[in-house]
């Protein structure tokens, strides 16, 4: 059904100020409050609509790092307890579609769940050892054009791809974009 709307004549609606998401691709396993404070600050800063966390499966963590994760469950409830004693309700959403599949999703999946789901443009916040692995991937030059990567710290070793691609990527609280 349609409605109209009457408005003053020469009406210009308001330019959104906000635009974007900043999708925090992580386990979550041993991220202290203070890192998610950090990225909440940068997305924040960089005037970003949505702060989008998204945890891996266990089983995507013993892929990419070789390392076991708690449960999805109780690592999904940590963040929601970090974003209710913050009061971000808006600002921060936490993705949980990787623990409905309950298996091994590939990056390159889950980057296309999500740039379906929310708006453009997307930027990926990665700790500087995901940033590497991500490079590893096969698929990293296919995504590197549709995303920037925003790295939590400097990396101490840059993956050749990560090199060649320096332009698409920043670190977290240095200006520029």
């Amino acid at each position: 059904m349609r409605q109209n709307i009457q408005v003053p004549f020469g009406y210009e609606p308001p330019v959104e100020s906000r635009k974007g998401t900043m999708i925090y691709y992580d386990s979550f396993e041993h991220t202290s409050d203070e890192e998610l404070d950090l990225a909440a600050k940068e997305a924040s800063n960089r005037a970003f609509a949505k702060l989008v966390l998204y945890p891996l499966h266990e089983e995507t963590v013993k892929r990419i790092s070789k390392n076991g994760a708690s449960p999805f469950y109780q690592r999904e409830d940590r963040l929601h307890q970090w974003k209710s004693e913050q009061g971000r309700a808006s600002a921060v959403t936490i993705e949980s579609w990787e623990g409905k599949r309950k298996k091994y999703t590939p990056m390159d999946t889950a980057l296309r769940h999500m740039a379906d789901k929310y708006p453009a443009p997307h930027f990926v916040y990665l700790s500087p050892e995901m940033a590497n692995q991500f490079a590893s991937f096969s698929s990293f030059e296919e995504w590197i054009v549709k995303v920037r990567l925003l790295l939590s710290a400097s990396p101490s070793q840059l993956h050749p791809r990560l090199e060649k691609y320096r332009h698409r990527w920043n670190v977290a609280g240095e200006s520029g974009q």
